[in-house]
């Protein structure tokens, strides 16, 4: 009797401790939810390439005075001189501050997600005791995967360095997206096995497999989204239901813009076909969403699962948004600009970070209903 008495505190502050654990690293899904939204905003400004040079620790402290900013300028010039010759070639000192400043603070997030909040956390926690032996390893990997996202960053952004660019490679620029998306999911996963107890999760082994296949067929939208944007491809068809005028692709696509497309360069690199295929996953996932949907809030009727009845709710009006915003989207493609932000690119922000929260959504899902007891 006295031992069950004097486990309990120690088993409230243990709960205490993993509820304190879940809520930094939830935090942390906070903070990589901001570094996507600024990539996207530094995407859609064309401010990617202002930064010419890899400076992670003295990067962060940007010019400081006009010699500065004339010599990181003339930087700019000679490393992204595609991008300067044929887009920015008007550009005065004022105009480079400002997309300088997009890539700048897209970099600096990511330092403080690294540093200022993981690294002093995990310090804080390791010394106050909060982590148990197998929290350990997780938390190595966590690093792991941030300090490779920034390396990926870099790889993207040499991609278009060069006098023939004015952009970043597209398959480069998906790369650090999923890499980011990659980062979120982990963390966000070691947050839920934190906080959701194994009697809130119920058991439905075939409705877990369709949960898994929902964010396998949400992965490679996401793929071909960011091939869309680096591809530029929107403007291509600013047509909505059709496609120009088509319902599906023919064999026309091979030859655009007076390029030949062969192989896996029709299904990656050509515009329209990217197009055609973002488009059929859009309407795939969108059904395959409303029977998932109908099947998990019918098992949350029997199970009594309000967990699974909220998640099955906000999947279905994320994807809902989603899908409407897409279209908004390529609907104002006409109107995009460069170096600012007007309605197209407000709508590009939203639609890919609604993307995100769906894929939230589907991992919650994929964690939240278990395959087996």
């Amino acid at each position: 009797m006295n031992s069950e008495a004097g486990s309990l505190p120690e088993a409230q502050q243990r709960l205490r401790q993993q509820k304190a654990v879940a809520y930094w690293l939830l935090a942390g899904v906070a903070m990589v939810l901001i570094q996507v939204l600024l990539g996207g905003i530094t995407r859609l400004t064309g401010s990617g390439l202002s930064i010419a040079e890899w400076k992670p620790i003295l990067g962060a402290v940007p010019p400081m005075n006009d010699q500065e900013w004339n010599a990181a300028f003339e930087l700019y010039k000679q490393k992204a001189s595609g991008q300067y010759l044929y887009q920015n070639s008007d550009f005065t000192l004022s105009n480079f501050k400002a997309i300088y400043f997009w890539e700048w603070l897209h970099r600096e997030w990511a330092r403080v997600f690294l540093s200022g909040v993981f690294a002093v956390g995990f310090i804080w926690f390791l010394v106050k005791k909060y982590f148990r032996k197998d929290m350990i390893l997780p938390m190595i990997i966590l690093f792991v995967l941030g300090a490779l996202q920034g390396a990926v960053g870099w790889i993207m952004v040499a991609s278009g360095l060069n006098p023939e660019d004015t952009h970043v490679n597209h398959i480069k620029l998906a790369l650090h997206f999923i890499a980011a998306l990659i980062l979120l999911c982990y963390v966000l996963w070691f947050a839920l096995q934190l906080l959701v107890r194994d009697g809130q999760r119920p058991v439905l082994p075939k409705l877990h497999r369709f949960s898994v296949v929902l964010l396998c067929l949400l992965t490679i939208q996401l793929v071909y989204g960011a091939f869309m944007a680096g591809l530029k491809a929107a403007p291509a068809a600013p047509t909505w239901p059709t496609i120009n005028g088509a319902w599906l692709p023919d064999a026309s696509l091979s030859h655009y813009a007076g390029k030949e497309y062969t192989g896996l360069q029709l299904f990656t690199d050509q515009p329209l076909m990217v197009h055609h295929i973002h488009r059929g996953l859009a309407y795939l996932i969108f059904c395959a969403v409303l029977i998932w949907s109908a099947q998990a809030l019918g098992a949350a009727r029997r199970n009594g699962s309000r967990l699974l009845k909220r998640a099955a709710l906000a999947t279905l009006c994320v994807t809902a948004a989603q899908v409407l915003l897409g279209i908004l989207t390529v609907l104002h493609a006409p109107l995009m600009t460069q170096n600012r932000f007007g309605s197209f690119e407000w709508l590009a922000e939203l639609h890919q970070m609604t993307a995100v929260f769906l894929l939230i959504c589907l991992v919650v899902n994929v964690y939240v209903i278990r395959r087996r007891a």
